[in-house]
């Protein structure tokens, strides 16, 4: 089979969280680039308007949401406006998220005893809640269809120890990493393929753009073997792979992309 039928996306319908930037934006190009239709839902209404018209004048079908994804009822009813748009949903990547600051290696507020407790649950609300929500309101659609693809961004800092975030940043992607597996064993009898992608450092807004800092940024770049911050181009190939028939055999996966941190 040529890679052109492995990585086929063509006449897709894909649901995009934090779609205006980052690595929703990035999923968004490179699904638009081969073919599929792209619905995205983000808190940043300029930003998200202007990542859509980037998409529109690649000749790429877009339809856009504003909106928090803490708001459940608005992000229930974006995924079923999607479906009621074009008739179907291929694939859901729940991306949005937030960070809880600084860890306690970078910052005496991030110590144990300083968390704050107002922080931790609107971190609790955005990173896990949003995702068990994106994830709830696409089951029924991918169930009546018996097929779909969820894709869900946690971080390596989900599933090791890095003082350097936050402890509400670090429990809630742990905890993504968990609800995937559980959620793949229950859907697999609908085809409906649960995978979860655990980034290590790329050049995201995240943390208020924390790795234009050069002192920061020296930090992450000796987290992984590769010395170095990825691009958001490097994120795509492994994104691809996930929402086209190339995973059809993959599910309950959690897959580091972070130049090698996860061996350190």
């Amino acid at each position: 089979m040529k890679a052109q039928q492995l990585f086929d996306v063509q006449g897709d319908v894909t649901f995009i969280t934090g779609g205006a930037r980052g690595m929703g934006q990035a999923f968004a190009e490179v699904m638009a680039a081969n073919g599929a239709r792209i619905a995205l839902y983000d808190i940043d209404g300029p930003a998200l308007e202007e990542a859509a018209a980037a998409l529109r004048a690649t000749g790429a079908e877009v339809i856009t949401t504003q909106g928090d994804v803490a708001d459940s009822a608005a992000l229930r009813a974006a995924v079923d406006a999607t479906v009621a748009h074009w008739g179907k949903l291929d694939s859901v990547f729940a991306n949005a998220g937030m960070s809880a600051g600084r860890g306690y290696a970078l910052s005496e507020a991030g110590r144990l005893e300083a968390v704050d407790l107002a922080t931790w649950e609107r971190v609790l609300q955005v990173n896990l809640t949003s995702v068990m929500v994106t994830m709830q309101a696409a089951t029924p659609h991918m169930k009546a269809q018996k097929s779909g693809r969820m894709i869900v961004n946690s971080s390596v800092g989900g599933l090791r120890v890095e003082p350097q975030v936050g402890y509400g940043y670090s429990a809630t992607k742990s905890a993504i990493a968990h609800i995937v597996r559980h959620a793949a064993l229950e859907l697999a009898p609908w085809n409906i393929l649960v995978n979860c992608v655990a980034p290590g450092a790329f050049r995201t807004n995240l943390g208020s753009g924390r790795l234009n800092d050069p002192a920061i940024a020296k930090i992450f770049e000796d987290m992984s073997p590769l010395k170095r911050i990825a691009s958001l181009e490097e994120f795509k190939g492994l994104m691809l792979l996930l929402a086209s028939p190339a995973s059809s055999f993959m599910t309950g996966t959690v897959i580091p992309i972070d130049g090698g941190a996860m061996v350190i």
